[in-house]
């Protein structure tokens, strides 16, 4: 590898007027290994930068005018802005530095200078075409700055300009980052240090979240002392946060010179989601799709710990790890499966097989970590190559459930030295017998880890990698990310758009989603004469297969944040290139060949010089107006750190350039296309009731259909508040419908109705248990739940039962292709001072039932022989009264009408039916009484 290392020490002042610029930094060019002893051990070796104190704006006899931080975060998408102005108050010339420290996962994508008038303004080039610029600048005595690694989740921004006394400089960064849920929170990260005290003082944080912030929280992670100078306000879809200490507040004590903000100021939020599966948003010809369901059920997990246990993790390192690993055991379910396998020279197994998450077995497996004594070579080979084979016994032999998540976790502080040593034969290797269905996460504690090798076998094998900071509480460390992947909520997850409706959508298709995470799809909209957009998102949970569908307007968000004063109106456009390039970045990473590395190489570098991006392959050049004068802002490849920060689970103003058509292929388990056709991706069609039903509607109306006689009969039932009546009872089957009555809010006319508030569908050779009320749909399996809202639009199937969800309007149940059953939602006015909301249910005539079928309707299954004689007029002229003979009774029944509001629930449909009078006496078998059940689930007892 050949490196260029630029040693610029300060430049001598030539004249009054003349400036310049400071760097100390190294540059690395793009080469394709970085696998020998030299680059191991320099990974080891910490500069001399990332010890020293950081210090915001450094030097002596200045004066730090103002020092603004402004953050813009629209729908989890941030643009900051860092500003400073600084004046040489000391009697001679000297450099004045500003270094800003930005997340990891952020890309520069500008920073401008004014110094004494001169205005240097920044722009993206490609790395190579930046450097000749800056080297012509740089033959005449020119020098730059530097982006480099520093701490944990941070990089630093460094440059120094040597300026004459009196002379002042304005310093404007900004960058833009896509914040990503972790454990049910975004967390958006300020990094505060100036170093010395700041007449004018201020750092606001603007949230716009569509569909509203459902959390915001201010950590106190600079002090005590600052807790009152935090200011949030919010509303439903809003959120301003202020932090604005002046300059007493700023003194670490009364009559202290220096400054007590010293650390990160942190910002937590949350959304709030209609329903369970999130979000599609539509702006500036792009779409973001935002995906996050809960309220189900955690998969099962199959998890091998692979430990390494050599000479190196002596100490802290090992300590750390024992204390880590016993928290993790501990959160392991009875259903879990896990084995552990600690390695240095050799490789040991606590157990050959998997073995279930009992606390007998957790209790054992911990005494086993407590006696580990760290000793000897690291053979990573051998012991991933054991975890694997475990896996593979496991499922081959039927011990682990098929829908459950299987992984491997590496926890290694080193590199290979025993056995196989060659990381890319180790790499081939693992890819070689690791299947689909499993996952590989590697931690890498400390720097003397190649974390490149670890994040490249974890991308390649569905999982990820993270660097655990030895100088840290690394115990802490491990939890956390454990935590992050410990409750598995889907597997095989798929977005889908119809056909021609998107172009140039990033990663669509997913191994697993994590209970707390969010997986974001992004792409181009095509025109369409319907002006909306589709998505149509598959995935498998434990024992259900869902299809989750959400809808977006093409102009209604634009609408919106053009009346926004803090948005960041070009969101969209700027994430979906955000998502693009870090995609790309990692696909580079792993491509095979030197070729197919520089077409993707191209790709990035378009992308990023289109959106003014500063990655590992584009560089940021900022000139005087005049070019003569130019400082590079680069950011290298830095092997103590990895290649392809910002790669996460799963996963501003618009530029006058044309866009750039990203076609690319994706690692083996991603599929970036999407199209098609609506058939394929809607799956099954909603069953679609025939025109004559039996229902239930209103407080509450039955209506039953009898088909032989072209005939709609009527009765109410007068039961109470809380009573359970048995819709249908099918003991051959297995199938019963209650439904729950609920109370109006006060009585009307002296009466107080009552209707379904929940209605329950169970089908007992499945286990499947559906309760629908009015405010949440959920399902039972007997030993998990899973929960949606009316906000949803899902399709979920589990074994014989089909469900669907038509957001705030029905839910369809079908059994066997045979049995059908649609629950209506009906919403009243909030302030309605009587009505409530309630249910309606519509049970079809051709139900196959079994010949036991019984229940309010069910019984009529049987068609009972009804003749209907001496009509003549009643005491309503509007009404006509008449005789009905039906199972041996002659019934004075009315002639009236009834609504059927499946097409139109505020008006409903008119039926004309006979009227029996006393809750359906003598047309139902027996009482009505008869019909009360103690349980949503309980069959009705034979009459």
């Amino acid at each position: 590898m050949r490196r260029l290392l630029l040693l610029l020490g300060l430049l001598l002042l030539q004249q009054a007027c003349c400036f310049e610029f400071v760097i100390d930094g190294e540059w690395e060019e793009d080469v394709s290994d970085m696998r020998d002893h030299q680059e191991r051990h320099k990974r080891a070796i910490l500069t001399s930068e990332e010890q020293e104190d950081f210090e915001a704006i450094r030097g002596e006899d200045i004066t730090v005018k103002s020092y603004k931080v402004e953050s813009r975060i629209t729908s989890r998408f941030a643009h900051t802005t860092v500003r400073s102005s600084v004046l040489n108050s000391g009697s001679t010339a000297q450099s004045i530095g500003f270094n800003v420290q930005i997340p990891k996962r952020a890309f520069i994508t500008n920073f401008t200078m004014n110094v004494n008038g001169i205005i240097f303004l920044g722009s993206v080039k490609e790395k190579t075409v930046a450097r000749n610029l800056y080297a012509q600048a740089r033959a005449r005595g020119k020098a730059a700055g530097i982006v480099r690694a520093n701490s944990q989740d941070m990089e630093t921004f460094k440059t120094e300009v040597h300026v004459p006394p009196g002379s002042n400089i304005e310093f404007e960064l900004h960058y833009q980052e896509m914040m990503h849920r972790r454990l049910g929170f975004y967390e958006h990260s300020l990094f505060l240090q100036p170093g010395r005290l700041v007449p004018q003082f201020q750092v606001d944080v603007y949230i716009f979240e569509p569909k509203g912030i459902s959390m915001l929280e201010t950590p106190n992670t600079l002090g005590e002392q600052f807790v009152e100078n935090i200011k949030v306000t919010s509303t439903k879809e809003k959120a301003h946060i202020v932090f604005k200490p002046n300059l007493q507040q700023q003194r670490k004590c009364d009559n202290c010179t220096g400054s007590a903000i010293d650390g990160i100021f942190t910002v937590r939020y949350d959304v709030t989601r209609d329903g369970n599966a999130g979000e599609l948003q539509v702006s500036d010809g792009h779409f973001v799709q935002f995906f996050a369901p809960s309220n189900l059920s955690p998969l099962p997990k199959n998890i091998v710990f692979v430990i390494d246990v050599s000479g190196s993790m002596w100490g802290v390192k090992m300590k750390q790890t024992v204390e880590a690993m016993q928290a993790i055991l501990e959160d392991m379910a009875i259903d879990d499966h896990f084995s552990i396998i600690d390695f240095n020279h050799n490789v040991r197994c606590w157990n050959e097989e998997l073995v279930a998450g009992s606390s007998i077995q957790i209790a054992d497996a911990k005494r086993y970590i407590q006696n580990i004594k760290p000793n000897g070579g690291t053979n990573i080979n051998e012991a991933l190559m054991r975890a694997v084979q475990m896996l593979v016994r496991a499922s081959n032999q039927g011990l682990i459930d098929p829908r459950s998540v299987s992984m491997i976790m590496l926890v290694s502080d080193g590199d290979p030295t025993v056995g196989e040593i060659k990381l890319g034969t180790i790499q081939k290797n693992v890819k070689r017998v690791m299947r689909e269905e499993f996952s590989l996460f590697s931690l890498g504690i400390g720097f003397d880890v190649d974390y490149d090798f670890l994040e490249r076998i974890a991308m390649e094998n569905r999982g990820m990698a993270q660097r655990i900071y030895a100088n840290h509480d690394a115990a802490e460390q491990l939890r956390a990310f454990y935590s992050q992947v410990s409750s598995p909520l889907l597997r095989m997850i798929q977005v889908q758009f119809p056909e021609d409706s998107v172009s140039d959508v990033t990663q669509n298709r997913f191994d697993k989603y994590f209970s707390g995470s969010e997986l974001v799809v992004a792409g181009k909209v095509k025109p369409s004469e319907s002006n909306t957009l589709t998505s149509f998102t598959t995935a498998r949970a434990a024992r259900l297969d869902v299809t989750f569908e959400m809808e977006a307007d093409f102009t209604e968000l634009d609408t919106e944040l053009a009346k926004q004063q803090h948005s960041f109106t070009g969101f969209a456009r700027q994430m979906w290139a955000y998502i693009t390039v870090k995609q790309l970045i990692s696909e580079r990473a792993l491509a095979p060949t030197a070729v197919k590395k520089r077409k993707i190489t191209q790709r990035i570098m378009a992308l990023a010089v289109e959106h003014q991006f500063v990655t590992p392959l584009t560089a940021l050049l900022v000139e005087s107006e005049d070019t003569n004068e130019r400082l590079l802002a680069d950011s290298p490849k830095d092997p103590k750190h990895g290649c392809c920060s910002g790669a996460g689970f799963g996963g501003g103003s618009s530029s006058p350039l044309n866009p750039v058509n990203v076609v690319y292929q994706a690692p083996p388990w991603v599929q970036m296309t999407t199209k098609a056709p609506p058939s394929q991706a809607t799956g099954s069609e909603e069953y679609a009731l025939p025109p004559k039903v039996n229902l239930v509607d209103n407080d509450p109306h039955f209506i039953v259909h009898l088909p032989s006689s072209n005939m709609d009969v009527c009765f109410n039932i007068d039961s109470a508040p809380g009573h359970i009546l048995n819709l249908v009872t099918d003991t051959g089957t297995g199938l019963v419908v209650n439904g729950q009555l609920v109370g109006s809010k006060q009585a009307h006319k002296g009466k107080l109705r009552t209707y379904f508030g929940t209605i329950s569908v169970y089908y007992q050779p499945d286990g499947v248990s559906l309760t629908v009320g009015t405010d949440s749909i959920s399902m039972t399996d007997g030993q998990r739940n899973h929960s949606f809202t009316w906000g949803t639009t899902a399709k979920i199937s589990q074994d014989g039962v089909r469900i669907s969800i038509v957001k705030n309007s029905h839910v369809s149940i079908t059994i066997n292709n045979n049995i059908h059953v649609m629950v209506l939602l009906h919403r009243v006015w909030t302030k309605n001072p009587v009505s409530v909301d309630f249910l309606g249910v519509y049970i079809p005539n051709d139900n196959q039932y079994s010949p036991l079928v019984h229940g309010l309707i069910g019984q009529f299954s049987r068609e009972p022989e009804v003749s209907v004689h001496d009509m003549h007029e009643g005491m309503d002229p509007l009404k006509k009264e008449a005789t009905m003979e039906v199972k041996g009774n002659a019934l004075l029944v009315t002639r009236g009408w009834q609504k059927d509001y499946r097409r139109d629930k505020r008006l409903g449909s008119s039926i004309y039916c006979w009227f029996i009078h006393n809750s359906g006496k003598g047309f139902i078998d027996g009482h009505y009484t008869d019909y009360i059940v103690p349980h949503l689930n309980s069959f009705l007892q034979a009459l």
